[in-house]
């Protein structure tokens, strides 16, 4: 992808795109007030000595290295690349690092000029609802790579040790075991994002595209009762309610955002599932009682998955690792890194579920 026509890469070097005195770039959210409010309904960790809460730390960050390391031989990829430790936070120190990603990923959306007064009043309702939104996400991530994190926005592999301590004790697994195995599912983002020198740009390139695509509300309204008739059939589904609502050209972006983070999540999982046998004693006891987790939680913790879409995102765990153990079984992993070469190599949506139509097509 040329850098230089990417609304995203464009806004991050300065360059202003045509029309831009009757732009806003970069969405209306007051950053700061999200810190903020993250941090003051961030519920607290569980306890624990320092001399536990030191080794968790200490070990997480060798065990990333030492994850990345095992990945890279499963799947071929990062040859050369330095082997980094992971940034271990606590959860209001992951809440800060995870607002500067938003805010570094949705810079490249360009939407229409409002007055200064009228977007300082969204930006401190949306700072405060996305703030709420990171306290309550806080308690629960274990970890993420963020390609665009770091003192020098070139990415940041993170771990929530406080979180991955909680997820350990509440399992009831091997500490050491669990450890890895969180490491090798975060360390195979990194490695796609750092192995793959096209992907970042193009990442942050749909996600800028996707926000400052804007549609007249007329035209939303006139598919609102459609959308909610339809409703009844997926089961409530908010991301299945946002496709209803989408225009065409959005739902051409928002198309190619899904089949990526798809293949991500199931490239993922299914690394981690390939390694762990061979590193994790205790892997299976680790994904039976893990996976149980993800389909748990009492009733209001499980509608607010639902409203914030961690259901389809855990949808998008089983369909793309699915995609995934297809294809290198049709035509082995360094027939699945295809997938790698290019955007127009990047499975389909519709090929996700229908992986031998990829093939067809790429392989």
């Amino acid at each position: 992808m040329d850098n230089a026509t990417s609304p995203a890469a464009a806004t991050r070097s300065g360059v202003v795109p045509a029309g831009g005195a009757d732009l806003d770039h970069g969405l209306p959210v007051n950053w700061s007030l999200a810190k903020g409010t993250a941090a003051r309904l961030m519920a607290a960790g569980p306890q624990t000595s320092p001399s536990v809460a030191a080794e968790l730390v200490a070990r997480l960050r060798t065990d990333s290295a030492t994850a990345e390391g095992h990945v890279r031989e499963t799947t071929g990829l990062g040859a050369g690349l330095p082997l980094l430790p992971a940034d271990v936070l606590d959860r209001p120190a992951w809440a800060h690092a995870a607002l500067d990603g938003m805010k570094a990923l949705t810079a490249g959306a360009t939407l229409p000029h409002t007055p200064k007064l009228a977007r300082a009043v969204t930006g401190t309702t949306a700072g405060a609802q996305v703030g709420a939104l990171l306290a309550y996400l806080g308690a629960r991530v274990l970890g993420q790579y963020d390609p665009f994190g770091g003192p020098d926005g070139a990415g940041r592999l993170i771990l929530v040790a406080p979180n991955i301590y909680a997820a350990q004790q509440s399992l009831g697994v091997d500490s050491e075991d669990f450890a890895l195995w969180v490491c090798l599912h975060e360390a195979t983002h990194r490695l796609q994002f750092t192995a793959v020198p096209w992907l970042r740009d193009y990442f942050s390139d749909q996600v800028g595209q996707l926000l400052s695509i804007r549609e007249p509300d007329a035209a939303k309204l006139a598919r609102l009762p459609e959308a909610i008739r339809s409703m009844r059939g997926t089961g409530g589904d908010p991301l299945a309610l946002v496709e209803l609502l989408q225009g065409p050209e959005q739902k051409a972006v928002l198309d190619r955002l899904l089949a990526l983070t798809t293949l991500l999540e199931g490239h993922a999982d299914h690394v981690m599932d390939a390694v762990g046998p061979r590193v994790v004693p205790s892997v299976d006891v680790i994904r039976e009682r893990f996976t149980a987790r993800r389909r748990g939680g009492g009733i209001i913790d499980r509608l607010l998955r639902t409203l914030l879409g961690v259901e389809a995102k855990m949808r998008q765990y089983a369909v793309g690792a699915a995609f995934v153990r297809h294809v290198e079984g049709e035509i082995g992993m360094a027939g699945f890194n295809r997938v790698w070469e290019s955007p127009e190599t990047l499975p389909l949506r519709a090929e996700l579920d229908a992986p031998q139509d990829w093939l067809r097509r790429v392989a």
